[in-house]
């Protein structure tokens, strides 16, 4: 079995996900606050980091991003998804939108 430091992977996976997230937000922060779930004071928080700030928020032991699915149904229901015919996408974005509101509404 091949030995693999899988801290290493999560912080290289929450940098990445920080900085995409400070683009997207910059670029079209109604867009990106739909798209990463987040409220006003989160994407406010996000902007105002630094990139010393955002190397020790990546070196944390816990993966900062999440599946915007509610459950192994919706996750089901995108890739067993006998009707596809290139909707995917747009099924995924209905099934995790639902997500959003209650997400936002609980502060997240």
């Amino acid at each position: 079995m091949k030995n693999t430091n899988y801290l290493d992977e999560i912080q290289e996976l929450n940098l990445a996900y920080l900085l995409l997230a400070q683009r997207l937000l910059s670029d079209d922060r109604a867009a990106a606050m739909f798209r990463l779930k987040i409220d006003n004071e989160t994407a406010d928080l996000l902007l105002s980091l630094g990139a010393a700030q955002l190397t020790r928020l990546a070196r944390t032991n816990q993966l900062l991003c999440h599946f915007g699915f509610e459950g192994v149904e919706q996750l089901q229901q995108v890739v067993n998804n006998p009707r596809d015919n290139g909707l995917s996408q747009f099924h995924a974005s209905l099934l995790m939108a639902g997500r959003g509101t209650a997400s936002m509404s609980r502060g997240v």
